[in-house]
C-alpha cells in the first residue's frame, strides 16, 4: 500500500467546533495534514482519505488531533459562505 500526504493551510474567520478537537476553534490559520492511499486501476490512479490530521495551537506549542475529513471540509466551506 502506497501513501501520499498533503500538507495545506486553513484559514477560518470565524470560531468553529470539530468531534476530533472537543471544543470550539478560534479563528485563524490552521495546518491541515491528509492521508491518501493510492488505489491502483487499469491506467489510472485513485486516492482514498485515510487520515486528516488538524495542527491546533496550544500555550506550550502544538496539539494535533485527528479528525474526520469531510467534517473539515464542511466547516471550512460553511466559514467561506
Amino acid at each position: 500500500m502506497t501513501i501520499r500526504t498533503t500538507r495545506t493551510t486553513l484559514t477560518f474567520g470565524s470560531p468553529f467546533r470539530l468531534k476530533g478537537v472537543g471544543e470550539e476553534l478560534p479563528p485563524g490559520r490552521y495546518d491541515v495534514e491528509t492521508d491518501e492511499e493510492v488505489l491502483e486501476g487499469r491506467g489510472h490512479n485513485a486516492f482514498r482519505r485515510v487520515a486528516t490530521l488538524l495542527f491546533v495551537p496550544t500555550a506550550s506549542g502544538m496539539r494535533m488531533c485527528t479528525v474526520d475529513g469531510d467534517e473539515l471540509d464542511a466547516a471550512a466551506a460553511a466559514d467561506a459562505r
